[in-house]
């Protein structure tokens, strides 16, 4: 099979999100909870995944109002701890819960890493499709992401929440970045973890899903879409791009 040939089953745009995606949020997380869990002694009185399953949680809880701009990301994430912490049987002050969300967020930063062979997958599609970024989350935080992980030569731009006012999986975010890829929802495919923010968002914006489900999870709804358990192979990744019934891209 030849590059042109491979070049045209492709869409037009491809769409990554950044957390759990491109980024690996959850494994950086829950490196950076053991640290503390190990180093601060009022954590261990739950399980170390009882507190990652818990934080998820938070995390999840409050992205609404952040997105909205009710809260800060800074007090988000205070308050998180300080939440946190009464799960685990113990009040902290907002000075206390501020150091723990400060020494949370100095390992989390020294042990982020890219989501395995995603660089890869980027590298191979790069200059055959036009490469797009849509996630939800602060400007600054994403922007600093990609330049962290020297991912920016390698996508074509970045639409991020905080920016244009609106978040996954409201339709608009999608219909953005369709508009920055000079493309039509059915020239294009999304990529993303999230199944109700990804999938759904998506599929609502009639962007054909891909779903990257790498822990395995039961589908929520029993629609038929695509699904990459890893980036470790880029073929197999490219193939879930390619249009039904397209042939198998071959390694370059």
């Amino acid at each position: 099979m030849t590059t042109d040939r491979r070049a045209r089953t492709l869409p037009k745009a491809v769409l990554f999100d950044m957390d759990d995606t491109i980024f690996d949020h959850a494994l950086t997380c829950r490196r950076a909870l053991a640290q503390l869990w190990r180093t601060d002694s009022r954590f261990r009185s739950r399980r170390l995944e009882e507190i990652w399953r818990e934080y998820s949680r938070l995390l999840e809880l409050v992205q609404p109002d952040v997105a909205s701009g009710r809260v800060t990301v800074q007090q988000a994430r205070v308050e998180r701890f300080r939440q946190l912490a009464l799960y685990c049987g113990t009040g902290v002050t907002p000075e206390q819960a501020a150091g723990l969300s400060a020494a949370y967020r100095a390992q989390y930063q020294r042990l982020r890493r890219t989501v395995p062979g995603v660089r890869r997958v980027l590298e191979r599609l790069q200059g055959r499709t036009t490469l797009g970024v849509v996630t939800n989350n602060e400007v600054a935080e994403q922007e600093e992401k990609l330049d962290h992980f020297q991912l920016r030569s390698l996508i074509n731009f970045m639409i991020v929440s905080a920016g244009v006012g609106v978040a996954k999986p409201d339709t608009g975010i999608f219909q953005i970045a369709l508009e920055r890829a000079d493309a039509r929802p059915e020239e294009a495919v999304m990529i993303g973890d999230s199944w109700k923010s990804d999938i759904v968002g998506a599929r609502n914006a009639g962007i054909r899903p891909v779903w990257f489900n790498r822990f395995h999870l039961p589908a929520p709804d029993p629609w038929p879409v695509r699904q990459l358990t890893s980036f470790r192979s880029p073929v197999e990744t490219e193939a879930a791009l390619v249009s039904d019934g397209g042939e198998l891209p071959t390694e370059r």
